[in-house]
């Protein structure tokens, strides 16, 4: 592959259409081995939730039966022991949920990245779906030591708010944090730089979902703060 130096580099859009794609896989891999303490965890956060929306709007409402003003009502929704108690109950249902989907997804994304981008694909299932390939930068397929690192490098780019990630979409080296860190560039093996239309319409799903789901959330949170006003 001496000639690979010369390929384009991948763009911030195509390589997330392939990190989005591994992390589909990923996440749902990761549920089906930390499913009990998942299934355990949302049962707390859903009670939990259900007490707290009752609560919020009991308190609610009788703060504007007594026709306290809204500084006060703050301040007695700030200090109410009942509410306090639900959202810890909410919190320590969200850690007992998520920490072992975590841990599982973390485990699997090591070996999916580090062993994909080791691989004769150079890279994970979904690089290989995005045509993406990662080299060092001489344009040569990643020795181990250097796969591992441009993986745990990852994190830097997760701990600055994703703003690691965010460089991979300035030119012309079009790098992310983690590729400078570890010496590497992600590449488009098939030489065109251009996004896959179906890659375009993947991310434009991904959007869609996001923004019915926070819809969702937020017309349940309404309907069971009504719910409990008007039981109040």
């Amino acid at each position: 592959m001496n000639d690979a130096v010369v390929l384009p580099p991948a763009g911030f859009w195509r390589r997330y259409a392939a990190w989005s794609l591994d992390f589909a896989v990923l996440a749902a891999l990761a549920l089906v081995l930390a499913w009990s303490p998942w299934q355990a965890g949302w049962r707390a956060v859903t009670s939990g939730a259900a007490q707290l929306s009752a609560r919020a709007g009991q308190a609610l409402a009788d703060a504007l039966m007594s026709g306290a003003p809204p500084p006060v009502l703050a301040q007695s929704l700030l200090h109410d022991p009942g509410l306090h108690a639900a959202a810890a109950a909410v919190q320590a249902g969200l850690w007992r949920m998520l920490w072992p989907w975590l841990l599982a997804y973390a485990l699997l994304a090591a070996a999916w990245h580090i062993g994909g981008e080791l691989s004769r694909w150079q890279g994970s299932p979904g690089k290989r779906a995005l045509r993406l390939v990662a080299t060092d930068l001489a344009g040569q397929p990643l020795a181990p030591a250097r796969a591992a690192s441009r993986h745990f490098a990852g994190l830097a780019s997760w701990l600055t708010l994703n703003l690691g990630h965010a460089m991979a979409a300035v030119p012309p080296q079009k790098r992310a944090l983690h590729d400078y860190l570890a010496g590497t560039r992600i590449a488009c093996a098939d030489g065109d730089p251009r996004m896959p239309g179906w890659a375009s319409a993947w991310i434009a799903l991904q959007v869609a979902a996001g923004v019915a789901l926070l819809a969702w959330g937020l017309l349940r949170y309404v309907a069971a703060l009504q719910a409990a006003t008007l039981a109040g």
